[in-house]
């Protein structure tokens, strides 16, 4: 079990920032995620805790012991790369076996060594293949045995670093589950890495969000989810992403640009006339009006046309052109409408976020806390 602490770390690589002035804490035996695109700094971040690469400044305490400059050997953390790493020589069961023979570790016996072999792969399901090397592996198979070599050994911090990207979609559902099982069981602190909104919501005690070097939003997966801090965190989360319509504030109504409706919110707030926002809308929160409702207190009908039909299995994603601007709407296939069908979306206004319309794209209000009294004026009245 471990802590860990990092406090202003900056790593560059010329003039490139990797790690800007970092802060963060991890509690003993927390399960914490970090989600960022290709490029945010994720790898360096763990290298810089691991003590595989020299930071620029700031420091690093495992344990409240600062282990900035201490050689990786001596900070009792372990790895798992996206890239293997695996000796080519040696068997899964000699690879898996080499982090309890290096003295690190503590002294294990042969019996104990092989129990604890036998124990991870079965849990990874590779226990059939001890015996061999890894150019007789898959790419999942090696990826699993590199991940193996990692929760074979004790350590203050498991380092995880993409473990899953290998691995086909049934077999990556099923090794989320084993691993924040194994990460409860042992009690182990564990930082995990991942580009995938899925796995960092499903295994996460808490999720930072990750972009160009400094962390946009950390919070429990059910803070980032509701309540993303700005558009960024919340298109990282969700397939497919927020849909983000332009609108301008006036009259203590947003209205959509293009005139396709305006919503109702409370004036003098948080929002001010002529501002330009942004109004999030996830997929999964708009429906298909059937009963031709009219718009309410509570929600917004848009009317728009089906451009594109893309079929899902059970769903399908529709893209709906609604005066100008394209809503992804998630369907029933059942029930789906075809290409060029004119449809009315209804919008639950207490899932809408509201966004800033700059360029920081910070959030400003939900508005399921903001509503003002009265109906939401209708698409023809916003032309008014």
């Amino acid at each position: 079990m471990g802590t860990l602490t990092m406090r202003g770390v900056r790593k560059t690589y010329g003039k490139t920032i990797a790690v800007a002035d970092m802060d963060l804490e991890v509690g003993d035996g927390e399960f914490f995620v970090i989600l960022g695109p290709s490029g945010a700094g994720k790898t360096t971040t763990l290298k810089a805790i691991a003590g595989l690469v020299d930071i620029d400044t700031g420091e690093v305490s495992i344990n409240s012991v600062d282990m900035t400059g201490v050689e990786p050997y001596h900070r009792n953390v372990a790895m798992a790369f996206e890239s293997y790493a695996l000796y080519p020589q040696k068997t899964v069961a000699q690879n898996l076996a080499s982090p309890l023979r290096s003295g690190r570790s503590g002294t294990f016996s042969e019996t104990d060594q092989q129990k604890r072999i036998d124990a991870v792969t079965t849990t990874l399901g590779i226990n059939h293949l001890q015996q061999r090397l890894p150019r007789e592996l898959s790419n999942g198979q090696r990826q699993r045995t590199a991940l193996g070599r990692v929760l074979v050994r004790p350590a203050d911090i498991y380092l995880l670093d993409e473990p899953l990207s290998h691995l086909d979609a049934k077999l990556r559902a099923s090794m989320r589950a084993e691993l924040k099982q194994i990460a409860q069981t042992s009690s182990t602190t564990t930082v995990y890495v991942t580009h995938d909104y899925q796995e960092a919501l499903a295994l996460g005690d808490r999720i930072a969000i990750l972009r160009a070097g400094r962390f946009v939003q950390i919070g429990t997966p059910e803070q980032v989810w509701r309540s993303p801090v700005d558009s960024f965190v919340a298109t990282s989360l969700g397939q497919p992403e927020m849909n983000l319509l332009d609108g301008v504030v006036g009259r203590g109504q947003i209205a959509f640009l293009g005139d396709a409706g305006r919503i109702p919110v409370w004036s003098g707030g948080e929002l001010r006339d002529g501002q330009r926002v942004r109004l999030g809308l996830r997929p999964s929160d708009l429906e298909l009006d059937r009963g031709h409702r009219r718009d309410s207190a509570d929600r917004l009908t848009l009317r728009g046309r089906v451009i594109l039909v893309e079929r899902l299995g059970r769903h399908v994603e529709l893209a709906v052109h609604v005066s100008g601007q394209q809503l992804i709407v998630v369907e029933d296939s059942d029930h789906a409408p075809a290409e060029n069908d004119e449809v009315t979306v209804q919008i639950k206004l207490a899932n809408v976020h509201v966004f800033d319309g700059g360029d920081t794209g910070e959030a400003t209000l939900r508005l399921g806390s903001a509503t003002g009294p009265g109906a939401a004026a209708r698409p023809e009245e916003a032309q008014q």
